[in-house]
């Protein structure tokens, strides 16, 4: 999406990624497990069909690799991507082989937390009124972003277990919480909505910051101080607050009035699948894990699928999405702008998948985009 800043210093800085976009992007592909191969391969087709100026570098960390060899991420894996790559694109891991998902998490969150990914961009954007389950919203009333804090919370794994298996079995896991932590990703969020406009080329108005801070009263309270402070140096944009349960019943009672939500981890993860609902299902949804000026990684939302993995009914929609964005990020603006047309030319043609009322596979739906965004 492009900026909404007029000033001359924006404007400059404009000109001069314009000019960095000329120059050649090496971005890693890691394709993963299940439908993560299928859909990514399709979106790998697509960015080649859009000819942006990067140079693609497949890499197999997987289960089939981890159960080849036991390696889920090589040694220098995470220094190697940040050293050599502009971006990663990451499709899905899960595999009912490998009984403990070790690869997944050493993959996933490792690259999350070990190259501090800290903004998980998530945009909510329905395409077209016939994939949204609400009665009467149209495209225009589904476009907000959901910024999920991406590298703390309960998904730091910190707590533990005591007398397993026994009645007196004691579990606890531990909500992480840094000053830092919150404060980025909330500055982020303000920092989004001044720095991007809706699809219809209006200005985001609001960063709505979204907690449990009644129950979870100290992560809760470190949240609700660090939001007030940050949002008063952002007087154009206005700062609100809900709690997750009153989001949820908002986000599908009306979702127009949504522009940026700021949440934890946890809360991110919850509300970003219900959202997806809102735009055609998981198959739809894009993301980005950012940290800015660094290599960041873009994911579709869905998980690896194993019962209708190697099927060629997965829905490549999503993968080719997040494709999108990592190229806007990129700074490669119409090759995204083709991209994102020739996705909404296939919805409005049934050119899909069945999950969104088309009669095409996986590869076939593909196939579709990249000869129109040829």
């Amino acid at each position: 999406m492009s900026s909404t800043k007029n000033d001359k210093k924006g404007t400059q800085s404009r000109k001069s990624q314009g000019r960095k976009s000329a120059e050649k992007k090496r971005i890693a592909v890691i394709p993963g497990d299940g439908i993560g191969k299928e859909v990514i391969a399709q979106a790998v087709k697509v960015i080649q069909a859009a000819s942006a100026n990067v140079e693609l570098t497949e890499f197999d960390w997987g289960a089939d690799r981890y159960l080849r060899d036991g390696t889920t991420v090589p040694a220098d894996g995470f220094a190697m991507l940040a050293r050599d790559f502009d971006a990663i694109l990451v499709g899905a891991f899960g595999d009912p082989r490998v009984k403990t998902n070790i690869h997944a998490k050493e993959i996933l969150l490792g690259m999350r937390f070990k190259m501090d990914l800290y903004a998980n961009v998530r945009p909510v954007r329905l395409l077209d009124a016939a994939l949204c389950p609400l009665k009467g919203i149209e495209p225009k009333d589904v476009d907000f972003v959901v910024l999920r804090e991406n590298t703390e919370g309960v998904y730091t794994d910190a707590g533990g277990v005591f007398k397993q298996g026994t009645p007196d079995e004691i579990a606890t896991q531990e909500d992480i919480n840094t000053r830092k932590g919150v404060e980025r990703i909330i500055r982020y969020a303000f920092q989004y909505c001044e720095e991007h406009s809706k699809l219809d080329g209006s200005p985001r108005k609001t960063v709505l910051m979204c907690d449990k801070s009644n129950a979870m009263t100290h992560a809760g309270g470190l949240w609700q101080r660090t939001f007030k402070e940050v949002s008063v140096g952002y007087p154009r944009i206005t700062a609100q607050h809900m709690y997750v349960d009153a989001l949820c019943m908002q986000m599908v009672r009306d979702p127009r009035q949504f522009d940026v939500i700021a949440t934890n981890n946890m809360f991110g993860d919850i509300i970003t699948d219900l959202a997806a609902g809102l735009q055609g299902g998981l198959g739809m949804a894009a993301s980005g894990n950012i940290h800015p000026g660094r290599t960041s990684m873009f994911e579709p939302v869905h998980g690896s699928a194993p019962p209708i993995a190697g099927k060629n009914v997965a829905n490549p929609f999503g993968a080719i999405l997040t494709v999108a964005m990592m190229l806007r990020h990129l700074e490669f603006e119409k090759e995204a702008d083709k991209i994102e047309a020739a996705v909404l030319a296939a919805v409005r043609e049934k050119k899909t998948t069945q999950d969104i009322g088309g009669t095409l596979g996986t590869k076939e739906a593909g196939e579709w985009v990249a000869s129109r965004v040829r």
